[in-house]
């Protein structure tokens, strides 16, 4: 089922609703990632987790031990003096996030700018729980069970699997009392900015009557494991954040493949909200910063789409890197 045309007014369902089977592809994410046997599980507790750096800065976290998978413990490693956080507040804050299973980093904002959300449902529970009832400047350390963390789907588009334990640090970096309302500029048709050669290693797009049918992966280098990105056009317009809903055309297609198994550029441009996990980590990580009027090319290694166990439903095998070629049209406040 297509969503209606963006021009139109949608209630706050649609706007978090997909088209067709990006619903299946980017949003119903499996809970997969590594199922570590009772006996293997941890017992240590968050006392044996150091956290060093100044708060706005990239932590130094290091671990005594793996971490207990059942507990759920929080620490202020840096006590801010700024205004309190309350839930459905927007706040701009930083975050780090650790396996306590194989005490690895598996995400981090902290090589850009902080990160703008309202706290409220469009988060992922790990950010509006650690946040929430605590101040601005604060730099909180928390231990949390996968589920609890990240929802029942669990995190293993973070890396931590259903049995693991999150690691978060959060940085509260400051507090708006209000809420911005959504921009009056309207969707655009399509990529609007400075044209740019892209990357040698990039597949080339096939067009048929100006519409993206599919990308040729003949001159494209065979996938590296890391996930990168190409910007075709450098749109002119307002810089995406994390918690805005973004629309955009796409077309995806797994490497090698002769087919894409999905596309929007047939149809209506998708909606959905970026920077906050209701998507791909590839995607998160990589449309977040840029603008709008952008055509970008990705290339996602599987531990960075839908991890070892694919997604059946679009054709993806866990060992698949995926190709995507994205147009940034618009982006609004989530509702």
């Amino acid at each position: 089922m297509r969503l209606k045309p963006v021009s139109r007014v949608r209630s706050a369902a649609h706007r978090r609703a997909l088209s067709g089977l990006l619903a299946v592809s980017l949003l119903v994410l499996a809970a997969c990632g590594s199922e570590s046997s009772d006996a293997d599980e941890g017992s240590a507790s968050l006392s044996s987790v150091t956290v060093e750096g100044k708060q706005g800065e990239a932590p130094e976290v290091t671990f005594d031990g793996r971490l207990d998978p059942s507990k759920t413990e929080t620490d202020v490693v840096i006590e801010g003096d700024g205004e309190d956080v309350a839930a459905g507040d927007t706040v701009e804050a930083q975050w780090w996030i650790g396996n306590g299973y194989t005490e690895k980093e598996t995400q981090s904002t902290f090589e850009g700018e902080p990160q703008s959300l309202e706290l409220g449902d469009e988060v992922l529970p790990f950010l509006t729980d650690t946040m929430v009832g605590h101040k601005v400047g604060d730099r909180i350390l928390a231990l949390i069970p996968s589920d609890k963390a990240f929802g029942k789907f669990g995190g293993a588009r973070f890396g931590i699997g259903n049995r693991d334990a999150a690691v978060i640090v959060v940085d509260i970096m400051g507090r708006s009392d209000t809420v911005p309302p959504p921009p009056t500029v309207p969707p655009l048709d399509g990529p609007q900015g400075e044209e740019k050669k892209p990357a040698g290693w990039a597949p080339t797009l096939l067009e048929q009557d100006g519409i993206i049918t599919g990308l040729d992966f003949t001159e494209a280098h065979k996938p590296t494991g890391e996930l990168i990105a190409t910007t075709l056009i450098k749109g002119d317009g307002a810089k995406v954040k994390s918690g805005q809903t973004l629309i955009v055309n796409y077309l995806g297609q797994v490497y090698d493949a002769e087919a894409p198994f999905d596309e929007s550029y047939t149809g209506e441009p998708a909606e959905f909200p970026i920077g906050v996990g209701s998507v791909i980590a590839g995607w998160d990580e990589r449309l977040v910063g840029r603008t709008v009027g952008s055509r970008v090319i990705l290339e996602i290694p599987p531990n960075k789409g839908y991890g070892e166990e694919g997604n059946a439903d679009a054709g993806i095998k866990g060992t698949d890197t995926l190709f995507f070629v994205i147009d940034i049209l618009g982006v609004s406040e989530a509702d």
